[in-house]
């Protein structure tokens, strides 16, 4: 299927007699209209499929972070901050660890690591196996003149979801920052704590997104007002990362998807085609460019079975050589050996009891497959 990948269990009960590959895909999808499968020989097959079937799947999320000002309403505004208040870096502080990109070796979300282009610290943290980079703009490059920051903008503008910090009251307009990859947004906004918490520091969280965007978790509490540091990181990390998810089904993403999919689709059926018929000997397709989900596995000219015949063949030439007589069907006897007086060659007698004969062969189980 180019739109998705169909799972399902059936009972060998439904079936009086075996059922054939293309009678279990019209169970599981009577939109199936294929008449036979290809058999696929290809050692490295699983991978593949694993490969494609996950090709979304990722534990790594990269998020923007803008910081608002009182009064400022326009992108060039936002963008063009570079003092962080405490406020902020608290905020920040709850959000991950502030490392230094120079030589840092967790997933760098795009930034540069090496020769400093993209500034040279960033906000970073692990959540539930998953390696998180944000995108700070206060923390990415400055440059003098130019009121849009294209520098800051390349990188928050082409991420899918951020969060926006403000330090007031003033609004927040989910089109003042032009682009079109930004889906959603989580707006905090430090505040004093509610009810019998009046004089702690407390956070407001708002959620905006497109109107193509499903609707993801987890909900706002009502109010919507966090006291605790723990829980609003487990709360803002988690909304962040489902509303990343949820945007790949908007409109703009769901077609690109669709259309990347069709294409590893196949890509992948090529692929298994002529290997497998390579992998069966076909002369025509001996030579495969290797590819980086087969590296190390060598299909030789010919394929798998014309090379296991020719080892064969090199193996009894190799007895011919050597002079040994190939067994002919049944069990011949063989006349002993005489020497010059006629006597025959002597058999080796017994062991004594106190030598050591040939080790016993123990059986040994043979090392399964790592799949």
């Amino acid at each position: 299927m180019k739109q998705c990948t169909l799972h399902g269990v059936f009972s060998v009960s439904l079936f009086p007699n075996i059922p054939s590959a293309v009678e279990l895909a019209k169970m599981l999808c009577d939109r199936v209209t294929v008449s036979k499968f290809e058999v696929v020989s290809f050692l490295k097959a699983p991978e593949l499929i694993t490969a494609f079937d996950e090709h979304r799947v990722s534990p790594n999320f990269k998020f923007g972070i803008l910081y608002q000002k009182d009064g400022q309403f326009t992108e060039e505004d936002i963008l063009c901050n570079n003092e962080e208040s405490e406020e902020f870096k608290e905020l920040l502080s709850i959000l991950g660890e502030t490392v230094q990109l120079e030589g840092f070796t967790g997933f760098r979300g795009g930034l540069d690591v090496c020769h400093g282009q993209t500034g040279s610290e960033a906000v970073f943290t692990s959540f539930h196996g998953r390696e998180i980079m944000f995108h700070v703009a206060t923390k990415l490059p400055f440059t003098e003149g130019d009121p849009q920051q294209l520098q800051r903008k390349r990188h928050i503008g082409n991420d899918i979801v951020a969060l926006v910090y403000q330090e007031s009251q003033t609004p927040f307009l989910s089109d003042v920052i032009k682009s079109h990859f930004l889906h959603c947004f989580l707006v905090v906004r430090r505040i004093q704590g509610p009810g019998e918490k009046t004089g702690e520091t407390a956070y407001q969280v708002a959620v905006t997104a497109r109107e193509d965007v499903p609707l993801f978790g987890p909900s706002l509490p009502d109010p919507p007002i966090f006291t605790d540091r723990s829980l609003l990181r487990e709360f803002l990390l988690t909304k962040l990362i489902n509303a990343e998810i949820s945007c790949y089904k908007a409109q703009q993403f769901s077609r690109l998807e669709l259309r990347t999919r069709s294409l590893l689709l196949e890509s992948l059926q090529a692929e298994l085609s002529t290997r497998s018929q390579c992998m069966m000997g076909d002369p025509s397709l001996s030579v495969l460019p290797s590819s980086e989900a087969t590296r190390g596995v060598s299909e030789g000219s010919g394929g798998f079975i014309e090379n296991f015949k020719r080892a064969i063949r090199v193996r009894s030439h190799s007895f011919e050589t050597l002079g040994v007589p190939r067994k002919i069907g049944g069990s011949a006897s063989q006349k002993p050996k005489t020497d010059k007086d006629g006597e025959s060659d002597k058999s080796p007698g017994p062991l004594p009891a106190d030598s050591q004969g040939p080790a016993e062969l123990k059986d040994q189980a043979s090392p399964q497959e790592e799949t």
